[in-house]
């Protein structure tokens, strides 16, 4: 049973930062793209940084020069730094597998004064 379990959410002014960590468990993960999703209120949910095995990254437009998504494969560990943060950056953040269908429970990113 595969388990994705995502932390370091919370609420943070305009201009701060906050890093969102994500381990799996129950599989072997080097081998699969994982991925960042966030979903705001009464939005869909959008693809914000993906990260093949290799370590190769893809950012939003919205997110570019502002995000940085990694991962240590050893530890089924991603992660990822969220700088300069926006009101509208706020949203529930997943980590998924996208080609297993693995979604995270998701963690809460508020940006707010």
């Amino acid at each position: 049973q595969v388990r994705l379990v995502e932390s370091g959410g919370g609420t943070v002014q305009p201009g701060g930062s906050l890093r969102l960590s994500c381990v799996a468990s129950g599989g072997i993960f080097s081998g699969y793209t994982m991925a960042w999703y966030r979903q705001a209120p009464g939005k869909q949910r959008e693809l914000v940084a993906p990260i093949t095995p290799g370590g190769t990254t893809n950012y939003a437009d919205s997110v570019k020069g502002r995000f940085t998504i990694s991962r240590d494969n050893a530890n089924n560990l991603v992660a990822l730094q969220m700088n300069s943060l926006k009101p509208k950056d706020t949203a529930v953040y997943f980590c998924s597998i996208p080609t297993r269908g693995s979604w995270g429970q998701g963690t809460q990113v508020t940006v707010s004064s």
